[in-house]
């Protein structure tokens, strides 16, 4: 029975976590073929083997680095020469630091800058390149944040370097267009796991925000829970479904945002 993703290949960046974990789930569940990218190293490899178990032979794990536009730009070849085409790319990688303004280290500010920004170019422009080059359309989803419209004390570097990645998915949304090409963003809030995923971001900054609310690490789950409208707990899998339905086409959308935070006023995009 075919499904809606049925033919189509599909490529996430920074896969191997839970947010990652939730895309690919959806996304093999409906019928893509997936590429799962990340840095190499053991950590690609058992994710690429818990993806295979879900649905064998339908997925590759490949190493790659956003940083780097040799390297995003082989992958991509690889990709295009083993399957044929290149129809969805997920960016979803991103690295964060905790740190206020007086404080903050300018290298690993730059670091943030490196993956954060420059990474998103890099995959925009090579991924854009080559969707226009076949001519065959495509859709492009940017992982973006409620910390865009809404940041947080101590969170500056991540809230500034995401800001810039999502308004680049802005201006490719443009850009793209009249290739058919639609680029669209999903910002989550509060992905603390999906499955035995955890959450790279939260492990990094979990530590100071229990701290900082005098709460364990359940409390702080149900705090994020209870601080949204539907007082509902974000999944990976959540986020998935986000993804479903902008690289599923159910809408002619492009330049969009969806919010997957469980409802955040102080984050409603003003």
């Amino acid at each position: 029975m075919s499904k809606v993703l049925s033919g189509k290949v599909a490529v996430v960046t920074g896969a191997a976590g839970a947010i990652g974990y939730g895309i690919c789930e959806v996304l093999l569940e409906n019928g893509a073929t997936l590429v799962a990218t990340d840095l190499p190293g053991e950590k690609l490899d058992a994710f690429a083997k818990d993806l295979d178990a879900l649905a064998p032979g339908q997925s590759i794990g490949l190493p790659m680095d956003v940083t780097s536009p040799e390297g995003v730009g082989a992958a991509l070849d690889e990709i295009y020469a083993k399957f044929g085409r290149l129809d969805i790319m997920i960016h979803n990688a991103g690295i964060a630091y905790v740190s206020k303004i007086v404080d903050m280290d300018i290298a690993r500010f730059q670091l943030l800058e490196k993956v954060n920004v420059d990474g998103t170019l890099v995959v925009l422009k090579e991924t854009g390149k080559r969707m226009i080059e076949k001519a065959a359309g495509g859709d492009i989803v940017v992982m973006s944040t409620k910390n865009v419209p809404s940041p947080s004390a101590g969170f500056g570097a991540y809230s500034a370097t995401k800001a810039a990645c999502h308004q680049l998915g802005r201006i490719a949304s443009v850009e793209f267009a009249p290739h058919d090409i639609r680029v669209n963003m999903i910002a989550p809030d509060a992905v603390f796991a999906e499955g035995k995923y955890k959450s790279g971001l939260w492990d990094l900054v979990g530590e100071d925000r229990m701290k900082s609310r005098g709460v364990s690490e359940a409390e702080l789950h149900e705090y994020y829970r209870n601080r949204n409208l539907l007082k509902a707990s974000v999944t990976g899998r959540h986020v998935g479904n986000a993804v479903l339905y902008f690289v599923s086409r159910q809408s002619p959308t492009t330049g969009a945002t969806i919010p997957v935070d469980g409802g955040l006023p102080d984050a409603t995009p003003r």
